[in-house]
């Protein structure tokens, strides 16, 4: 089944990589005068760090705002679509190198997919100010559950590679309610830690299960942003491009990255990025 999901990943992949590329070479003349190099550089960085399973979305939304690269409602779409193809790598990576139940893994995969299909041609059609408040309040629980677990609060996981009965059902419903929450700028990372923990299964099966679901999503999801050109082309082809660097980079230097600091400081980034997000949807926007 893993081989079969592979397969499936690959096609899809194929798919959206030739529909990604017809609407940046169409649009081309549209791209900003954004500097290209800063925003491979915060592909490049960003990645990395989403491929120790600290995720990306924070970091790229606050810098985003920050530095004023993309409009507040481009943000979702952007991170989406330029995020897709060095998600799909790290899902090679990992159901490579860890073991896990396929029947877990494709029934979570397969929710988080449904919730994103479902979730994105909402999310792309609501007024800013109600994306900026979505993003809000899913950073800040995101937020609550890394910091959950730098003070031990969260259950230390357990030995499983899979679930059976209520735990799957359990896990597959709340995969399909995260893979939406994707669409608005919430990663699926830090929640699918959380029930992997919660639930008993062994901590590196999160791996895959994040990365796979992730990917999977993403290039459902992704497919409605750029068909409703809700997204930043120059800073979503950067990401692409960097971020799949990045990948490679980080599958060699996993082991030896102090992740409880960068893991703080990605804490600290989700909740100023929730406040920041809070304060810009009570301002009226043109």
């Amino acid at each position: 089944m893993i081989f079969l999901l592979k397969t499936i990943l690959g096609l899809m992949t194929s798919f959206f990589g030739f529909f990604y590329s017809k609407d940046l070479m169409l649009y081309r003349k549209t791209f900003s005068q954004k500097p290209f190099a800063g925003l491979m550089g915060i592909g490049l960085t960003t990645n990395f760090l989403d491929t120790l399973g600290i995720g990306s979305f924070a970091q790229q939304t606050a810098l985003f705002k920050f530095f004023k690269l993309v409009d507040d409602r481009l943000i979702p779409g952007t991170m989406n679509v330029g995020n897709t193809i060095p998600t799909v790598v790290q899902a090679f990576i990992f159901m490579t190198a860890v073991e896990i139940d396929p029947v877990t893994l494709a029934s979570v995969a397969t929710a988080a997919t449904f919730g994103a299909i479902s979730g994105a041609g909402v999310v792309s059609r609501l007024p800013r100010q109600k994306i900026q408040l979505g993003m809000g309040i899913g950073l800040l629980l995101v937020g609550l559950v890394i910091l959950s677990g730098l003070f031990n609060l969260l259950p230390l996981g357990g030995e499983a590679i899979g679930l059976s009965g209520s735990k799957l059902v359990l896990i597959v419903v709340m995969s399909f309610i995260f893979g939406a929450l994707q669409t608005i700028g919430v990663g699926f990372y830090a929640p699918c830690m959380a029930m992997v923990y919660a639930l008993g299964m062994n901590p590196l099966t999160a791996f895959p299960l994040m990365m796979t679901s992730t990917a999977l999503l993403m290039l459902g999801g992704s497919s409605r942003f750029i068909k409703e050109h809700a997204y930043d082309r120059k800073t979503a082809i950067a990401l692409t491009i960097a971020g799949s660097i990045g990948v490679f980079l980080a599958a060699y230097v996993v082991k030896s990255l102090p992740l409880i600091v960068l893991k703080w400081i990605v804490c600290v980034v989700v909740f100023y990025t929730s406040l920041w997000m809070f304060r810009s949807a009570q301002i009226k926007n043109p």
